[in-house]
């Protein structure tokens, strides 16, 4: 059986924050507004619940993992480059996921990550709270293969069900679009995916970022940009 909170009054947000950590807790799987989109997740770690966020989407593409701080990222990822802080100190919390080196010593399974980790701190109060409480959660957008991602709640049960133990409803999405996604493994960050954060913006912290159809003057990601 699943259960709905509504987090439009503080009565109801303070109840499904307490089923939500404690579902977690018992690596069970949530639906969590963000800023841009209705996610679903679980612990990081839990390794069972991660598996069924893959065959919910059915993929093993590595879930992102969210934080309740910056400075949670040098737990999870290593060798982070300065232009990635940079950019994790202006955009975060925010629509920006950064990919990283996974920290080699963590003992979880997002699925085919290769030694990486996609990390975002996400603005909504609603996943910030839920957070603080969890600490790092797998989160994905809340939708089945092939169909939209969720900016309601409703869109996000109507797609999955009894599959989620705990589905917190703070109203539609705050803005539309899902996450810029910007590979932060090199000295050189990488614009893999545009999204609500413009490339404009992002090259007002980091110049030398690359986008997509632009080349570095080496194969090495820490190389500059080629203008």
């Amino acid at each position: 059986m699943s259960y709905l909170f509504d987090c439009s009054d503080e009565y109801g947000r303070s109840r499904g924050l307490v089923q939500a950590a404690g579902a977690v807790e018992d690596e069970q799987l949530v639906v969590v507004p963000t800023e841009s989109v209705y996610g679903v997740g679980c612990d990081a770690f839990a390794r069972a619940a991660v598996r069924e966020i893959h065959r919910l989407k059915g993929h093993r593409t590595p879930p992102p993992v969210l934080v309740p701080h910056g400075r949670t990222l040098d737990g999870l990822a290593t060798g982070v480059p300065p232009a990635a802080r940079a950019l994790a100190e202006a955009f975060w919390p925010g629509p920006l996921t950064l990919v990283c080196r996974a920290q080699p010593t963590l003992d979880w399974d997002l699925g085919n990550a290769q030694g990486t980790v996609s990390v975002r701190m996400p603005l909504h109060p609603v996943a910030l709270e839920l957070l603080e409480r969890t600490g790092p959660l797998a989160l994905t957008t809340a939708n089945r293969p092939g169909e939209p991602a969720p900016t309601t709640c409703e869109e996000a049960q109507d797609q999955l069900g009894e599959a989620v133990e705990v589905y917190l409803d703070a109203g539609p999405a705050l803005r539309q679009g899902l996450s810029t996604v910007v590979d932060a493994r090199g000295e050189v960050p990488r614009l893999v995916r545009a999204g609500a954060v413009p490339l404009a913006e992002l090259r007002e912290v980091a110049p030398d970022l690359v986008a997509p159809g632009e080349e570095a003057t080496s194969a090495d990601a820490g190389s500059e940009v080629s203008r």
